[in-house]
């Protein structure tokens, strides 16, 4: 259910409202425990087996980021009506009302006893988690007259890109997304820094002075005798 309500519970909490209310709604609550069930016990899988064809994964897909898109807007305005002027809180709601099946995760794990700190989401941020955020700062923007845009057209755009970028990920099997190029390039520009360091020493002046002298074991002794004159006749006679 945390995924279900995740991130109706998260704003109410950040809202401070009651979270259970928004388990008060008892035709909601029990379409989620319905698919639920079917989704894991329904007889030779048939529910789980029919949502795994691809066109039925597409449509659902598609459903799902409609979804996704209302209920940012839906906690960018319920935080609006109380902060009128808050950007910064417009965008949190907005972004934990719309990723907060993603955001609760870990405790979710925390409940049913595994701690997985390496998935959190607020360390390492999955796609919905992304692009939930981005739809929260335009929605802000757009509520507080930053952006010249009708709250209309803005739905139609967003929902659009979402569709379409999900759509693609799903049919090319790929995990980037059209933002990945310029999120590497500002964590490069902004996040990472050269690894510069000035040594202690020079290393040239570690090696000894004598380290370009030749080894006196090395010198070949050198012949000091003199050849004898009548050797060296019979050496020119030979040759």
């Amino acid at each position: 259910m945390l995924y279900c309500f995740g991130g109706a519970v998260l704003s109410a909490l950040m809202m401070a409202d009651a979270p259970v209310a928004p388990l008060t709604n008892t035709t909601n609550l029990l379409l989620a425990s319905l698919m639920w069930y079917l989704v894991f016990y329904c007889p030779l899988d048939a529910v789980y087996s029919l949502a795994s064809v691809l066109p039925v994964r597409l449509v659902l897909t598609a459903m799902k980021e409609v979804t996704r898109t209302w209920k940012v807007l839906g906690g960018v305005t319920q935080a609006g009506r109380k902060y009128k002027d808050g950007l910064f809180v417009m965008i949190a709601v907005g972004w934990a009302k719309g990723a907060g099946g993603g955001l609760l995760s870990n405790f979710e794990q925390l409940v049913r006893g595994v701690w997985k700190p390496e998935t959190n989401e607020l360390l390492k941020m999955s796609y919905p988690t992304k692009v939930t955020l981005l739809g929260s700062v335009v929605f802000s923007l757009q509520q507080c007259h930053f952006l010249p845009i009708q709250t209309h057209h803005l739905i139609f755009i967003y929902t659009l890109f979402i569709v379409t970028n999900k759509m693609q990920m799903m049919l090319l099997g790929s995990s980037s997304y059209p933002f990945s190029a310029v999120e590497t390039l500002l964590y490069k520009t902004l996040f990472v820094r050269p690894l510069t360091f000035s040594p202690l020493s020079d290393p040239s002046s570690c090696a000894s002075p004598n380290h370009n002298k030749p080894n006196a074991q090395d010198q070949k002794p050198s012949d000091t005798r003199e050849t004898h004159p009548k050797d060296a006749e019979t050496t020119k006679k030979t040759d």
